[in-house]
């Protein structure tokens, strides 16, 4: 099958599928059938850690049911989109693998996202129910609910799920009668998640279970993983890093795993020390935070054993700060939510391969490089194209998309320029796309321009990355206002909140201009501005 054809028929090729598992990257087992093994061996034993307490195995798996019993009394015919809007805890897992045991597809929004962002994922993927707590941020889900649908989202209905740490006796309720619960593939569509794009609202990527049962294959044999590991998940769910790190790795391995419903340094530390976690998984800024929180009260740390980072280049002046405060290696994968992994760094590797590159290529992702501007294939540099066991189905719905992400003949693209040494070891030394990294987070600098120029005050608008030492980026924007108008940063922020943005697309940074440069073309010049961000907020070597 070709790229779309496999896009637009939401399950794997079966040719494909059938050959990674005879490769055995690929099997016939799916999380809701593990977590159900959990619960009947070892059921009072904990699955997720919060400050708060500790949540079963047991309590885990019923909860599922109860939220899968609840999503079918609803009525929806298999395979319709079910908005999950949880922040991090045991109730986002449990709704999206309650999702899936009820024959849904669950579309995982972050916790953070705006009105506007919300909307557009529903619209975009159709989903008609959203699961979310009572309350979410500064509304409740009532007012939610209506927000969106004056976006014009397709929602018809929401269920409320609380806080499984604090109404344990939720999942003991009454569930309504419903058709038998359906049997998930791990080889279909079970989750549709978002990711950045360099213009416009993020589109929407398609996953089956068994490209993250491939992942944990490839981290467990990095990391040295035994089965009595405790994982500390820092990246929030349902993005790419997350769903590996907290939903796959720790479940198959029957594992415990460390989660906070927001990031706080301080706390996850203290919960490192506490629960004597082996394996933390954290972007860049995360690992720095906590470097800079142990500076200020030391806690033991001696039971890490490997820490996993990603989303954005690892700085080595901090990377090795780290393995040296806490003995543990410092791993990465190299890849996207659409790829899975093209290469990544293991236990076995020195500390200069784990830290100055991104680790050797995965043979089985076939990795080639191509010329960005003519498609023809090159050796040496290029622009990266993988195709095995890690990838994605490809863009919900999205035609045009999907044709950018693949090449005519089936390669799943990079949106990066990397060399590949004779060892195979690559190393990223550039960017095909416009994004400014910020916290490990892809974020769209065309689509962060399109919201602030929408403010009456603002001629023109160029957002660059600024550097920084703990975000790696903050979002610069370079503005030209209306004449006779004033432009401030508290202005331009109380605009998109009232907008509905996502909080991550704010400008930290404002700089004033009369107009921007121009290049020969006409176009805004950003690369000075780039450069000129870059001298302003330079972070000392």
């Amino acid at each position: 099958m070709k790229p779309l054809e496999v896009a637009r028929s939401l399950r794997a090729d079966p040719e494909v599928a059938a050959r990674y598992r005879a490769a055995g990257w690929w099997g016939d087992t799916t999380l809701s059938r593990r977590v159900a093994e959990l619960a009947a061996t070892r059921p009072e034993r904990a699955a997720w850690i919060t400050p708060e307490g500790r949540f079963s195995w047991g309590e885990y798996d019923r909860a599922s049911t109860r939220i899968a019993a609840l999503i079918a009394a609803k009525g929806l015919p298999t395979g319709a989109r079910v908005a999950v809007l949880l922040p991090d805890g045991p109730a986002v897992h449990a709704a999206l693998l309650g999702v899936e045991r009820a024959g849904m597809v669950a579309v995982g929004i972050g916790a953070r996202a705006g009105v506007a962002e919300i909307a557009h994922l529903l619209k975009r993927t159709g989903a008609t129910l959203i699961i979310a707590h009572e309350e979410m941020r500064d509304r409740t889900l009532a007012e939610l609910f209506e927000a969106v649908r004056a976006q014009d989202a397709p929602l018809d209905d929401w269920l409320a799920v609380p806080d499984l740490m604090a109404r344990r006796n939720w999942s003991a309720g009454e569930a309504p009668e419903h058709a038998p619960l359906r049997t998930p593939d791990p080889d279909t569509l079970f989750l549709i998640n978002s990711t950045s794009g360099t213009t416009g609202m993020p589109k929407c990527v398609m996953h089956t279970q068994n490209r993250w049962f491939y992942f944990h294959k490839l981290a467990a044999e990095a990391g040295r993983f035994g089965d009595d590991e405790i994982f500390m998940g820092a990246v929030p769910m349902p993005f790419g890093f997350g769903l590996w790190t907290s939903h796959f790795s720790p479940t198959i391995l029957g594992c415990p795993t460390v989660v906070l419903p927001k990031f706080d340094a301080g706390t996850a530390l203290d919960m490192i020390e506490r629960e004597r976690v082996t394996v933390l998984c954290c972007v860049s800024t995360q690992f720095i935070m906590l470097l800079n929180e142990q500076a200020e009260r030391p806690r033991d740390l001696s039971s890490l054993k490997c820490m996993f980072t990603g989303g954005e280049a690892v700085p080595y002046r901090r990377a090795a700060e780290f393995e040296e405060v806490t003995g543990a290696a410092v791993l990465q994968f190299y890849g996207s939510n659409e790829t899975g992994a093209l290469s990544n760094t293991t236990a076995a590797d020195t500390r200069d391969r784990r830290l100055n590159t991104a680790g050797q290529i995965i043979p089985e992702m076939e990795v080639r490089l191509f010329d960005p501007a003519t498609g023809e294939e090159v050796q040496g540099s290029g622009q990266p194209g993988c195709r095995g066991p890690a990838l994605c189905l490809g863009y919900w719905d999205d035609d045009e998309a999907n044709a950018k992400l693949f090449t005519p003949d089936g390669w799943m693209l990079m949106g990066d320029i990397v060399d590949i040494d004779a060892e195979d070891y690559l190393r990223v030394v550039g960017r095909t796309s416009e994004f400014i990294i910020r916290g490990g987070k892809n974020l769209s600098a065309p689509a962060i321009e399109a919201e602030v120029a929408t403010h009456p005050a603002v001629a023109l608008v160029a957002a660059v990355p600024a550097p920084d030492a703990i975000f790696g980026e903050r979002v610069c924007i370079y503005v030209a206002p209306r004449p006779n108008h004033d432009v401030t940063l508290e202005a331009i922020t109380s605009h998109l909140q009232t907008r509905g943005v996502s909080r991550e697309w704010f400008p930290e940074y404002l700089v004033l201009m009369d107009d921007l440069p121009r290049s020969s073309g006409g176009k805004v010049a950003k690369g000075e501005l780039a450069a000129d961000a870059k001298k302003r907020w330079a972070v000392p070597a």
